[in-house]
């Protein structure tokens, strides 16, 4: 009988049907104490039927599963589980499966060029509020944004920036408490020992964060804090 998995650990489900790479990170996440493999699924149909289950802290996704797209798997992770966290990991490096994933829910998108070793890495990364992104597809963000026209300000309604208070997430207290000390550079590490209490839930506030005001990283949350008048300009 398998133990139960402790509160401490990162637990994560895997939806990839590549053997040898499904294999390799198999591997690599036994090796870890602080990483627990709760799901394995090879196709759409499996992934998305591995959403029934308690919600994973880290769901790894393949886009090219042999039964249609795991951007399906995705969207449906995003609805069912708003506390996970969800990262691509893929050989797809085109704009159109980059846009789709975020758009679906993914906070992370990497391309299968790196080593076990280096996606527990990103695992971590991920599940701590960061947005792990290949430097290829980093790039091809950066100049589809470059590339975009700019907006005159003048276009922009007055009434755009600051949303009304009644508009405003609901954010608890304490998720505003770990906001600020994000927005002042804090990392989750320092927020656990400020606040005294484990890594593990101020990840879990971060993660709340997100999803309450549907953003996908830091920076994003920060931005939209302010937008919504959460947070000080």
């Amino acid at each position: 009988m398998q133990p139960s998995p402790s509160p401490s650990q990162i637990h994560v489900a895997l939806v990839e049907d590549d053997v040898h790479f499904q294999n390799a990170i198999v591997a690599a996440i036994a090796a870890s104490p602080d990483i627990r493999l709760m799901s394995l699924a090879s196709t759409r149909a499996q992934g998305l039927q591995s959403l029934q289950s308690a919600p994973a802290d880290v769901l790894l996704v393949d886009l090219g599963l042999p039964d249609g797209s795991g951007i399906d798997v995705i969207r449906a992770a995003h609805a069912q589980w708003p506390t996970c966290a969800i990262m691509v990991c893929t050989a797809f490096g085109d704009e159109a499966h980059v846009l789709q994933s975020i758009e679906a829910g993914a906070s992370g998108y990497l391309l299968k060029d790196s080593e076990p070793e280096n996606m527990l890495h990103e695992i971590r990364s991920l599940h701590g509020g960061g947005s792990p992104i290949s430097p290829l597809i980093a790039r091809q963000i950066l100049m589809r944004f470059r590339a975009a026209p700019s907006v005159a300000p003048a276009a922009t309604p007055a009434a755009a920036p600051i949303q009304a208070a009644s508009e405003q997430a609901a954010l608890s207290s304490r998720e505003k408490e770990v906001l600020e000390l994000i927005t002042k550079g804090f990392t989750a590490d320092e927020i656990a020992r400020l606040m005294q209490v484990s890594q593990h839930t101020v990840q879990t506030y971060v993660r709340r964060i997100y999803s309450k005001l549907n953003v996908n990283s830091r920076a994003e949350a920060i931005y939209e804090a302010r937008n919504q008048g959460i947070l000080a300009a």
